[in-house]
């Protein structure tokens, strides 16, 4: 097994959604500079794919191609070739647990039972399968199974109705899947970071999440990538508490890195407690991993705050914390969509000792996009059912050109930082 060091050990991902960091493709390719100046590694390029755009990207109607406004395959080629003229590296998002219900797969699927597509994904006569299944998004839809009319029967969605998942029972979906890996990885991107891994296989009796057998699909996946390619990188969005979450590691031969969502939110018990010790007990437990792995670490990202990582009380007393007034709120409470400085009300010196808190964790660090300036949360008329639309506004590019020449700013202090981890 490879065990030296890989790029992903001593860098910095910056997180981003395209259009709204810079408009498109052939926008961000002229952007690159920034990255640069603020010293990070290695760009995550948030879903990029054709879609109905119903959950910013997460429902992709084609995963081999580039969402029209985002541009074109030759602007997303030359974007990552100068992205790594210039030393960064490009992770894409992989979404292996659904497609969208406008993909061409599922209208095929759903027209009839007969389809040879229809069993690409999970369907039943009477929507009662895997009851134990959570469903993340009850304020949207009462229940995971979702009416088909045109069988009359119903389909798997865990997220939105939208988004049906797929049968990764047929072995035809890896395949199909493994074409959409190689297809990204040959066109020079670094890595995937994968979304809503632990969701892809169910079982009934189980709560359908981190079974044996979504674990054995990742170790097919990883053994294809080390087969084919040199240094690409699988990073594990977990959600799930470090028992469950240190599994993605396998025995070095899963993936590359998870993120650790339960240091994420004892991170912010610590600071808005004002208790170092927190942090420490959570490292200590849940830093026994291979080594060739590492933890991906972070504070914020495009998704709600992953407070069910949390004990009730902890939980609690987190969320109110957090967001005291539930102006963010998702699902009564249970879920927080917050920026950092919208948590720390904009105070530069508490964002500045945050990011301090984040750089010293062991792990890669990641950071979304905007809050090396101090963004707070997009001020909405109407609060949406769907409350991640707070963190997910267009960058502030007036604030970073005015930031970037002021030697005191957040931006640049933020710089400095990240280049003292890298020296």
């Amino acid at each position: 097994m490879n065990t030296r060091p890989f790029w992903w050990k001593n860098t910095v991902i910056y997180e981003l959604y395209v259009d709204k960091f810079a408009g498109d493709f052939e926008q961000l390719t002229t952007k690159l500079d920034y990255f640069n100046k603020l010293g990070v590694g290695c760009l995550w390029i948030l879903p990029h794919y054709p879609s109905p755009m119903v959950d910013d990207g997460y429902d992709i109607s084609d995963f081999k191609n580039i969402r029209e406004e985002l541009g074109a395959l030759d602007n997303f080629k030359l974007f990552v070739e100068k992205a790594h003229d210039s030393g960064l590296k490009v992770i894409t998002d992989l979404v292996l647990n659904h497609t969208s219900s406008e993909h061409l797969w599922f209208r095929e699927a759903r027209s009839s039972k007969e389809n040879p597509k229809r069993d690409y994904y999970l369907w039943s006569d009477t929507g009662k399968e895997f009851p134990l299944a959570p469903n993340p998004f009850s304020n949207i839809k009462p229940q995971n199974w979702i009416h088909n009319p045109q069988t009359d029967d119903y389909y798997y969605a865990t997220f939105y109705p939208q988004q049906p998942d797929l049968n990764w029972d047929n072995p035809k979906v890896f395949e199909e899947m493994i074409g959409v890996i190689d297809f990204w990885l040959d066109l020079g991107v670094d890595g995937f970071r994968l979304d809503a891994i632990p969701r892809l296989v169910k079982r009934e009796g189980t709560n359908c999440i981190g079974l044996p057998e979504t674990h054995a699909i990742l170790k097919k996946i990883r053994k294809h990538i080390d087969g084919n390619y040199q240094d690409r990188t699988l990073l594990a969005e977990t959600d799930q508490p470090p028992t469950e979450a240190i599994k993605y590691f396998g025995d070095g031969d899963e993936c590359h890195m998870a993120f650790h969502f339960l240091l994420a939110m004892k991170t912010w018990l610590s600071i808005k407690k004002n208790s170092p010790e927190i942090i420490r007990g959570v490292v200590g437990e849940t830093y026994k991993i291979p080594d060739n792995c590492q933890w991906g670490t972070f504070l914020t990202n495009h998704d709600q705050f992953a407070l069910y990582v949390l004990n009730d009380t902890e939980k609690k007393e987190l969320a109110s914390l957090l967001d005291p007034e539930c102006k963010f709120s998702f699902k009564l409470g249970s879920k927080v969509s917050m920026r950092m400085a919208e948590v720390l009300d904009g105070d530069e010196e508490k964002i500045l000792k945050a990011f301090k808190i984040l750089f010293n964790l062991q792990g890669t660090p990641v950071i979304y996009y905007g809050e090396e300036i101090g963004m707070r949360n997009a001020p909405l008329e109407k609060k949406p059912r769907d409350t991640r639309r707070y963190v997910r506004a267009r960058f502030n590019w007036k604030e970073a050109e005015r930031q970037m020449k002021d030697p005191n700013s957040i931006f640049n202090n933020v710089a400095k930082m990240i280049a003292g981890t890298r020296s």
